[in-house]
């Protein structure tokens, strides 16, 4: 990362050098003047290191008032000079700066002898002068590279920034999805049995048949609530392509099978009971089997791979580790599977974590809390 004090550095730098030049310009005039430092010329050195140093001032000022005094006095003013030539050549005025540069050479032709350009060597000032010019041309060129690559680097900052918020919208989309299918059939089958006993109200008491009546309406009218507030989250075009895939309750031992029917060798320990775990821990546990063995075959391909699930209590946990292996060459990584499962896992107050894990292997670890009992009242224990 460029340090943010690197033009106050900079901007300091050109103050000292244009108070130091302006200096050696006074120093030279007096010297030509026979020892005077009070002098018209010692005026214009300060004049030219002003409009030099003021950055509010038109760049077409300072590149006149030197040239101007230049012209007049010869190589004492020439350092000034150069300072505006490289300002111009910097700022891609080179037309400007060969104008100011010509206009400097052809008075100097008529200067006085001691304070000409042209001696005591003919071609040493205008050597100077181009010098000048080429530098500054190389520092502008230098500055606008530096400015661009800022600009690049903002660019795809906010870019990225942007493709995590939409993964992250993405994965809450088809988390809505999910719990939808779930809790739909869940409720469904509520209603259907509540539906059956209230068929047969004539040989239940009058309060309870009434509560079963109850109990249906509720859940039909929860039922079609359902499905009002997850269908607003729900981004039909981001989950159509994975309708037929979409893993409601499915078992891990699925994909599994599945990794190991193409060729990838995967080690599955299960602890505990899948019944154990909510629904929606089930579903972000497949989703994080699903991403881990995915992963491996992108970038370790060949390597074998340990899966541990754990579906406690108190955590549910799960853990795909696979060794070194060689990239598989063929499939582009896009770096933003972990940021979705971050956001799911998350979302169910877990943890994730992946990494290294030994020499050469990758580990994702996620653990998800149980959900606190609740008591019959309705309050968490």
């Amino acid at each position: 990362m460029i340090s943010a004090k690197g033009p106050a550095w900079a901007s300091c730098g050109r103050y000292g050098l244009v108070l130091l030049l302006a200096a050696v310009a006074v120093q030279n005039g007096a010297a030509s003047a026979g020892g005077h430092y009070l002098t018209p010329r010692t005026a214009v050195a300060v004049v030219c290191a002003s409009v030099l140093l003021v950055a509010r001032v038109p760049w077409f000022v300072a590149a006149a008032a030197t040239t101007a005094a230049a012209g007049l006095w010869g190589w004492p003013m020439l350092p000034l000079l150069l300072v505006a030539l490289f300002d111009m050549a910097a700022s891609r005025r080179v037309a400007a700066a060969a104008v100011c540069c010509g206009v400097v050479l052809a008075a100097n032709t008529v200067a006085p002898g001691p304070v000409s350009l042209w001696r005591p060597q003919a071609y040493g000032a205008s050597l100077f002068l181009l010098l000048a010019v080429v530098m500054g041309l190389w520092m502008g060129s230098r500055r606008r590279l530096v400015q661009a690559l800022h600009e690049q680097v903002d660019h795809l900052r906010v870019e990225r920034q942007l493709r995590e918020e939409t993964v992250r919208a993405a994965e809450r989309s088809r988390i809505a999805a999910d719990m939808h299918d779930v809790l739909a059939h869940r409720l469904s089958l509520i209603a259907l049995h509540t539906g059956v006993l209230t068929t047969r109200a004539g040989a239940l008491p009058a309060p309870v048949a009434e509560r079963l009546t109850l109990l249906r309406t509720a859940a039909t009218e929860a039922l079609a609530d359902l499905r009002d507030v997850l269908a607003a989250l729900h981004d039909r075009q981001a989950t159509t392509g994975d309708a037929a895939t979409a893993p409601v309750l499915r078992d891990v031992r699925e994909l599994v099978d599945q990794a190991r029917a193409a060729g990838q060798d995967v080690d599955l320990r299960v602890q505990g009971s899948a019944e154990q775990a909510s629904a929606a821990h089930r579903l972000a546990l497949y989703r994080l089997v699903q991403e881990g063995l995915t992963n491996a075959r992108k970038h370790a391909a060949g390597a074998p791979v340990r899966v541990r699930v754990d579906y406690g209590p108190p955590h549910t946990v799960v853990e795909v580790t696979n060794g070194p292996g060689r990239p598989a060459g063929t499939t582009a990584a896009s770096g933003f599977g972990l940021i979705g499962l971050r956001e799911r896992v998350q979302a169910l107050g877990g943890q994730l974590s992946a990494g290294p894990h030994g020499a050469g292997s990758w580990q994702l670890t996620a653990r998800i809390p149980h959900p606190a009992p609740i008591d019959q009242d309705g309050a968490h224990r």
